[in-house]
């Protein structure tokens, strides 16, 4: 990697900068009210307005409006027609310089995407766990009444002592609302050092997405799917940069994260003979004939047979992770059995292959001889948005890899140089701190990256050989990298929290990357 010194800065690089550590204030103050606003309503009844899953995937409209109204009201985008939701339930924001003399359709499209949902925030157990000092959506309340450390042991990392004012605390800010925030800081600098070239050449679609965390990247699918196919230049990517936390505990804060495993679902559907459990005979025992087959499938995975490997991302992997039996009773033979593997996909791997696999088991066959019925399938997401969109896609979600020489990371790469790197100093080089030399690397877990691949042929999208998207196998995507504050082993955790210095930098990286990417 590049010497840090090798890039001395700009006079763009210094006011970034600059407006990046002016605004972290406002940038605190609405990542802590967009964590908070779930506490209006969990505990409301549904008959007075209240809603006990609000925050949660398809629960996200109260926090998409507040942050719809703050893009309006800092001045993150030129006016309010230029912020709004797409069918789906995303929150969408464009911005650009029309004075700059390019045309549309000549200029890069930066995309910049977070998801809104938040996993569910288990409030009572943070209060018995933590003490009454942190509370899940209203954050730090009493200094002085926090277990310091439980919260050692049960998160990934957190700074010393003596630095914690900088966490920012509850459900959400680690993953990933910090990001969405830091797009909104962004996009308002981007538009305040316009006249300095700050967003020449280029337009900036801004997303916070919904219902990631059930569904992995269907946000950005829709987009994919229903916006994408015919639309104009100007509204096709170019290159998506991930808000996702990009922190490791080990490995230190803010990576430049290139790629991810995918996932999908496969469901077995087992369908027998019910009759009384003292004379099995007279039934068939979907139960056992299941079990079967997952002992072949363990054998199979264990061999690795089916399964690729890729140097960067590791190996695709299989795991039984969920079953439900149907059964009139406990002393009778099951009518049905059901059980899903979630299948770890990396790249070059394709999910009709990973289903087929398990299709093509011997037990699979046995069982259909013996005369049960079995069904090997891809299960579809079947709940409504906040919207009320239905997106019935099928559980498969791509992995994706951007090769470390692409011009997206390349230029990544000098924006952090530019930018992080000169902040930063001579800060520690491990554990969670922010590192003065940018760490490529990869996720260990899914973002909504996952959404964007598209099958080659099929997908009718302009522009994607010009605009240097990504073959993987027999898909392809825009050259994507994630860019986030928050620590990815603090995720999901009782205590989660972020270190808004992260904030700060991930600001600074989002307002200057678009002019670097485009050349200036």
């Amino acid at each position: 990697m590049t010497s840090p010194e090798t890039a001395p800065q700009s006079s763009l690089d210094q006011r970034v900068a600059r407006l990046a550590a002016r605004d972290l204030p406002l940038a605190r103050q609405i990542l802590a009210e967009a964590i908070r606003i779930p506490a209006d309503y969990v505990d409301r009844p549904p008959q007075a307005g209240g809603d006990p899953l609000c925050g949660l995937s398809n629960h996200e409209g109260p926090r998409l409006q507040y942050l719809r109204q703050m893009i309006i009201g800092i001045g993150a985008v030129r006016c309010e027609e230029d912020v709004g939701f797409d069918a789906y339930g995303n929150l969408v924001w464009t911005v650009q310089d029309p004075d700059d003399g390019i045309a549309p359709a000549d200029k890069k499209v930066v995309y910049m995407d977070g998801h809104t949902d938040t996993v569910k925030a288990l409030r009572d157990v943070w209060q018995d766990k933590i003490g009454d000092g942190i509370d899940a959506y209203k954050g730090l309340v009493d200094r002085d009444q926090i277990d310091h450390e439980f919260l050692r042991r049960e998160l990934g990392w957190m700074p010393p002592q003596d630095e914690l004012e900088h966490l920012i605390y509850g459900r959400g800010s680690a993953d990933q609302l910090g990001g969405v925030v830091a797009e909104i800081i962004a996009t308002r600098i981007l538009l305040e050092l316009a006249d300095q070239g700050a967003l020449r050449g280029v337009i900036v679609r801004a997303y916070g997405t919904a219902a990631e965390e059930d569904n992995d990247g269907a946000g950005p699918m829709y987009v994919v799917r229903e916006i994408l196919p015919g639309a104009p230049l100007e509204l096709v990517p170019d290159v998506v940069v991930l808000t996702e936390g990009t922190g490791d505990a080990n490995k230190g804060s803010l990576g430049i994260y290139r790629g991810q495993r995918g996932r999908m679902q496969i469901q077995v559907q087992i369908v027998g003979r019910s009759c009384h459990g003292s004379m099995p005979w007279e039934g068939l025992n979907p139960l056992e004939w299941g079990a079967r087959i997952l002992v072949e499938a363990t054998k199979q995975t264990d061999a690795m047979d089916g399964f690729l490997d890729d140097e960067f991302l590791g190996h695709g992997t299989r795991t039984a992770s969920w079953a439900q039996l149907d059964s009139p009773s406990d002393c009778a033979v099951p009518d049905t059995f059901t059980f899903r593997f979630d299948r770890r996909l990396t790249v070059g791997e394709d999910p009709e292959d990973a289903r087929a696999s398990v299709e093509s088991l011997p037990a699979v066959a046995a069982a259909r001889q013996a005369g049960l019925q079995v069904d090997v399938t891809v299960p579809h997401y079947d709940q409504p948005t906040w919207t009320g969109y239905q997106p019935g896609n099928p559980q498969i979600y791509m992995g994706w890899v951007t090769p470390q020489d692409h011009p997206a990371i390349q230029a990544a790469v000098r924006t952090y140089q530019a930018v992080v790197t000169p902040a930063v100093g001579d800060s520690p080089q491990t554990t969670g701190n922010l590192r003065a030399l940018p760490r490529v690397d990869r996720w260990i877990f899914s973002t909504d990256g996952v959404g964007f691949p598209v099958r080659k042929g099929r997908h009718g999208i302009a522009g994607t050989q010009r605009k240097g998207w990504v073959s993987a196998g027999a898909f392809e995507h825009p050259p994507m990298f994630g860019c986030g504050p928050g620590i990815e082993q603090n995720t999901h955790k009782i205590g989660e929290c972020m270190d808004t210095r992260e904030l700060q930098h991930a600001i600074a990286f989002l307002a200057r990357f678009p002019s670097v990417f485009a050349g200036g």
